[in-house]
């Protein structure tokens, strides 16, 4: 655990130990190979503090994407908590919530986790000789693999005689995607319910979706939050709190925040009477104080500036209290403080070089802990001294980190739509102190399109990208209309408007560049995965834009891609009614809009990247829409993954995939790729 004493954004400390070799765009030499892109592929989440140490969750690709957990006192190594093959991550909401918890009782430390190969409960105790044991199962086996999933465990009431578990429940009730019923619910600490389904006990049920219950400190209050179909998270959510009884029963809960047009995203305990809520009632998450005798909301530090950001995944923690009124905050992803008594919010200094933090504070005995990254900089576990002000690296930098010269450093630009609004966007020039290209060229750029499409790219090292730029092909990430970061206006941007104000914006940075002249205009291409794969499919069917693109797991056919349709999953089977707009009414968009419809509009040849255990974006899309193209003339390759789900997780994957993307670029845009083997297309 060391600290942190340069600015990730300092320029590069390498110098060429010769002049840079002239060579075209696209065919520089890097010592960025995409075997280590594949082992950036994991890295830190679900970051916690219990007992003096930092706990975290760590992907490990090389071991076929497995999450382990591992826990560090300040000062020494980690130690693994949980080996191969235990793998701590859930399906609920198929993104996945927070997938453990560790839970003091009379006997010592329990660690209580979901597994994912059968998504039951596990606890582990941790007070044996050598600080572990055999984890051993305390839910019931469902009659169908993963029938029960569970995410965000925490203790329940008793304090040190503690014996359950609460969280949340998804219960598979049927054969369709959407089958799906959720629940508060009490798992026995003694393992009793692994053989007994009747000892796991309901709490409550308010919503279809729930956030995993908060229990004030003295056991006797709990708060969630809920919604509903159709809204997601970020539209609407409402702040639930109940009476526990003696017995660790629910009374009927009351809704003391949220609605249809506010979205609650994060909730704490803040005294007997009192809450805090992360919220957006007039339109940009803000802090709040919510008093439960008088139901009084005071908004602790009025700003025009989002301090969350989109709950894809629940147990995402955006802000922590840090006492006497002060609390550690993230605003636009920076680490910050939120002073109540001046009613301000001040960046941490000592961070400025970590500009972009994850969800998951916390905070113990004034160290504020998270996972931060920069320019330079991989995720990493960092803690922030509230009191002497250093920033610590908890988990260090990889050894095969690339030199800083070799990595890009991202300019923050603001392009405009035609209607005159801001497109932001970051670009990331081609960067290689050993090569310079001719100056009569322009580079190629890629147009990187953010998945969600509510969430947002943000300047933090991504080797994918890094991968690119030191071959000399450009990158611009755009934060399009309906991004996260930029208020609730700016996200409702979208609303109706999905496969328009995406593709229109992309389009605009990337003209912008060309007319600059930084980059070149024949050689622009487009990238992105799940929804950025859709907006990707979209404006290659639909703009003039774009030589080729490289499409991943996406959306392509709208219709299906519902309840109606069955070819997604419930959290997001109604997202769409906001996107593009409700059925049967905007059937006629639906079709019209989908790049399914319109494979004989390509713009140019097209790569599709696929894993076959996609729950999300199942590969039937890809499947039908690559099947059009064989015979059509137009160049393509589609290539699939066993065994990937959403996203990409294993080294062998990362690196194929990434590996036929270069190969296609440089078929494609005209430049020979050295030392990557040659995707084959078809016609």
């Amino acid at each position: 655990m060391g600290k942190i004493t340069a600015a990730p954004t300092d320029e590069p400390t390498t110098e060429p130990t010769a002049a840079p070799t002239a060579a075209p765009y696209g065919t520089w030499a890097s010592p960025i190979d995409a075997g280590a892109v594949a082992a950036a592929g994991g890295g830190p989440s679900w970051v916690d503090t219990h007992g003096g140490q930092v706990w975290w969750a760590e992907g490990r690709p090389a071991e076929d994407g497995r999450l382990a957990l591992l826990a560090a006192r300040p000062g020494q190594p980690p130690r693994e908590i949980l080996a191969a093959p235990w793998n701590v991550r859930n399906r609920v909401h198929e993104y996945g919530g927070r997938p453990w918890t560790v839970i003091d009782i009379a006997d010592g430390e329990r660690v209580v986790f979901t597994n994912w190969d059968d998504q039951r409960l596990y606890a582990v105790d941790l007070t044996g000789p050598d600080g572990s044991a055999e984890p051993v199962p305390i839910s019931p086996e469902p009659e169908q693999r993963h029938g029960y999933r569970y995410a965000e465990p925490t203790a329940g009431p008793g304090g040190a005689e503690v014996r359950e578990v609460w969280c949340v429940r998804e219960t598979v009730t049927g054969d369709l995607p959407t089958d799906v019923r959720r629940e508060l619910v009490a798992v026995p600490l003694d393992g009793s319910a692994a053989t007994d389904p009747a000892a796991v006990r309901v709490l409550g049920a308010s919503h279809h979706f729930l956030t995993g219950p908060r229990l004030r400190p003295d056991g006797r209050r709990v708060a969630w939050i809920g919604w509903n179909h159709p809204a997601m998270p970020w539209d609407g959510t409402e702040l639930c709190v109940a009476e526990v009884d003696g017995d660790g029963r629910f009374g009927p809960h009351r809704v003391v925040a949220g609605g249809p047009a506010e979205a609650v995203i994060q909730v704490e305990w803040d005294g007997p009477e009192s809450l805090l809520a992360l919220t957006d009632p007039a339109g940009w998450w803000n802090l709040h104080r919510i008093d439960l005798n008088t139901g009084d909301i005071q908004n602790l530090a009025p700003a025009e500036q989002e301090l969350g950001g989109p709950m894809w995944r629940i147990g995402s923690r955006w802000f922590a209290p840090l006492g006497g009124g002060r609390h550690a905050v993230l605003r636009s992803g920076r680490l910050a403080v939120l002073d109540e008594a001046t009613a301000t919010i001040t960046d941490v200094d000592a961070a400025a070089g970590l500009p972009a933090w994850a969800p998951d504070l916390t905070v113990t005995d004034g160290l504020v802990v998270g996972i931060a990254a920069g320019p330079a900089r991989e995720r990493s576990v960092v803690g922030w001294h509230t009191r002497s002000g250093e920033v610590l690296d908890v988990t260090g930098q990889p050894a095969w980190l690339p030199d800083s010269a070799y990595l890009p450093v991202p300019v923050e630009r603001v392009f405009h739509d035609d209607h005159g609004r801001p497109v932001p966007a970051f670009v990331y020039p081609p960067t290689n102190p050993e090569f310079t290209a001719p100056d009569d060229e322009r580079p190629p750029f890629l147009v990187h399109v953010h998945g969600g499409p509510t969430g947002s790219s943000a300047p933090a090292l991504d080797l994918s990208i890094a991968y690119f730029t030191s071959r000399g092909i450009g990158v611009v990430a755009v934060n399009y209309g309906g991004s996260t970061g930029y208020g609730r206006a700016f996200r409702e941007r979208l609303r109706g408007q999905w496969g328009v104000v995406d593709v229109l914006d992309c389009a605009a940075a990337a003209r912008a560049l060309a007319n600059e002249g930084g980059a070149d205009a024949a050689r622009l291409a487009i990238r992105g995965g799940s929804a950025g794969g859709w907006t990707s499919a979209a404006s290659l069917t639909s703009v003039d834009v774009y030589r080729c693109g490289t499409v991943m797991f996406p959306i392509l056919d709208l219709t299906g891609w519902t309840a109606e349709g069955g070819q997604t999953h419930d959290f997001e089977s109604r997202y769409v009614e906001g996107l593009v707009g409700p059925l049967p009414d905007s059937a006629d968009l639906y079709r019209d809009r989908s790049p399914s419809q319109h494979a004989d509009r390509l713009a140019g040849p097209v790569l599709m990247l696929q894993g076959l255990d996609d729950q999300i974006c199942p590969p039937v899309q890809a499947d039908e829409f690559m099947a059009t193209l064989d015979g059509s003339g137009i160049q393509h390759a589609y290539l699939t993954f066993e065994g990937e789900q959403h996203g990409f997780r294993k080294a062998a994957t990362i690196r194929a995939a990434l590996e036929a993307e270069l190969s296609f670029y440089g078929q494609v845009l005209g430049f020979t790729t050295p030392g990557v083997p040659v995707l084959e297309l078809r016609t």
